[in-house]
């Protein structure tokens, strides 16, 4: 498998990739035998309907928080993709991010400016990917609203393309990969992966294996379309009782703590796509930018994390057979 990756630092306030914390954090996860990091920046924007992203310089991770992490994965060896995410402060969700296509005088200006703003967003962390040498950079995460926008999708990666020389991929959202089309642009094909794989709470790994199935034989129909392989640019489930049924749950904290049904997710999903050659990997959701010490701690997370947990287990074996 070419990309065994994991998701680090979504989140991360200023400092933290630079502190002890965070590099104890990145070497555990270097642990488990990924060969690549996706470093998630997080970004707002004031509300749902803004047009125009903000930096926040108390907040937001510096560019030396980020240099310090792209160079720590690649003193070990780890290969780095960028991912510029953006988030709205008023708690919706960023696939919502969308405007009338015209104004009342006919124009389309809501879109030219967002699109302005967010252009402005993913040239500057272009710059900081080439800088430092990152290997990929996502575009976009989960932006279901503008998909449509295929112009000035169009038009973003060619001047993307000015700046930045390594690989582009666009994550959108699972099931909604048929209606990007403009993946011929980009060079991986990405998508958060949190299909249900699961009626019922405590499945098998061969459960959720029969639904794997399905899920790939859809996407290999998808990669054969735009001649493109395909990366689970998130992919993820809680250690809570039934979160296979809804791998993208991260509300509903009075669900018990299973270990089990996790592990079974993580390996499931690896027998089923390990071996498919136009699948490019996977970036694991998600590893804490800060992670806890104790075999206790873990039995007490019941969030994404696999670090001290049946998941780790089953993933570092996997990375090794691979």
């Amino acid at each position: 498998m070419e990309i065994k990756g994991f998701t680090y630092g979504f989140f991360g306030k200023r400092g933290q990739y630079r502190s002890k914390e965070g590099y104890r954090s990145r070497e555990l996860m270097f642990q488990t035998g990924i060969n690549w990091m996706c470093l998630a920046v997080a970004v707002m924007q004031e509300r749902v309907s803004s047009t125009e992203i903000k930096f926040d310089f108390a907040w937001n991770s510096s560019d030396r928080d980020i240099m310090a992490a792209v160079r720590h994965a690649h003193e070990n060896g780890i290969k780095v993709c960028m991912k510029p995410v953006l988030n709205c402060a008023d708690g919706v969700w960023r696939a919502y991010i969308d405007f009338p296509d015209e104004d009342m005088e006919g124009r389309g200006a809501y879109w030219d400016a967002w699109f302005e703003s967010y252009g402005n967003f993913m040239k500057y962390y272009a710059e900081l990917a080439e800088e430092t040498g990152c290997e990929m950079l996502c575009i976009g995460c989960e932006m279901c609203g503008t998909e449509r926008k295929e112009g000035h999708w169009r038009a973003l990666i060619k001047e993307l393309r000015q700046i930045y020389s390594g690989k582009l991929i666009y994550n959108t959202n699972h099931g909604h990969e048929y209606a990007v089309k403009w993946f011929d642009a980009v060079d991986y094909i990405g998508t958060s992966a949190y299909y249900p794989v699961a009626r019922k709470a405590g499945a098998t790994a061969e459960e959720m294996c029969a639904s794997w199935e399905k899920v790939k034989e859809r996407l290999e129909k998808l990669s054969d379309r735009f001649g493109k392989k395909i990366v689970f640019a998130e992919i993820g489930c809680r250690s809570a009782h039934g979160c296979a049924k809804m791998p993208w749950d991260f509300i509903h904290r009075e669900l018990a703590h299973d270990e089990e049904e996790q592990a079974a997710f993580y390996d499931s999903c690896m027998r089923v796509f390990s071996g498919e050659p136009w699948f490019a990997g996977m970036f694991w959701w998600d590893w804490s930018t800060l992670i806890y010490d104790t075999p206790e701690e873990a039995a007490a997370d019941n969030g994404f994390a696999i670090h001290l947990k049946k998941a780790e287990r089953v993933l570092t074996e996997w990375n090794k057979r691979l």
